[in-house]
């Protein structure tokens, strides 16, 4: 069952709100993932669905999280506000506001960037996937 945006206003912060569901960005270099480098799985703060790997995660040096790809498919939107032409990332199911992409990332990794708000996301350290009914992401962490 869906939540309304009441009780999505109870149960998430401020912040996650104002990300997720009005698509604000987080000051840069604020966010508790981006200078987090723990092993485990992203999630969308707002539905649990997995977003993003900690195999993924690069520092790109821009005040957000960074990643060069999800493990799921998201939702991706052109974005002509703030004057620029950017796209969106949402998550699948909740539609929740992520982020952007864009085409600065590490070449050798695919050329992607997804540049995230903290506040979007959800972690699960690797050793806690199996309690948080993740157990099928420790595959990727299998060398």
């Amino acid at each position: 069952m869906e939540e309304s945006k009441e009780q999505l206003r109870q149960r998430l912060t401020p912040e996650q709100y104002a990300v997720t569901q009005e698509n604000a960005t987080e000051a840069p270099f604020t966010g508790k993932y981006d200078d987090f480098y723990k092993e485990g799985i992203y999630l969308d703060v707002v539905s649990g669905e997995p977003l993003f790997s900690s195999l993924d995660k690069y520092d790109a040096g821009c005040g957000w999280p960074a990643f060069t790809k999800p493990i799921t498919k998201l939702q991706e939107k052109r974005d002509q506000s703030f004057g620029m032409e950017r796209v969106e990332v949402r998550s699948k199911g909740a539609d929740s506001h992520l982020g952007h992409v864009f085409t600065d990332g590490p070449l050798d990794r695919g050329g992607l960037r997804y540049c995230i708000n903290s506040a979007a996301l959800k972690f699960v350290p690797y050793n806690e996937l199996d309690e948080a009914g993740l157990s099928e992401y420790k595959e990727l962490f299998k060398k």
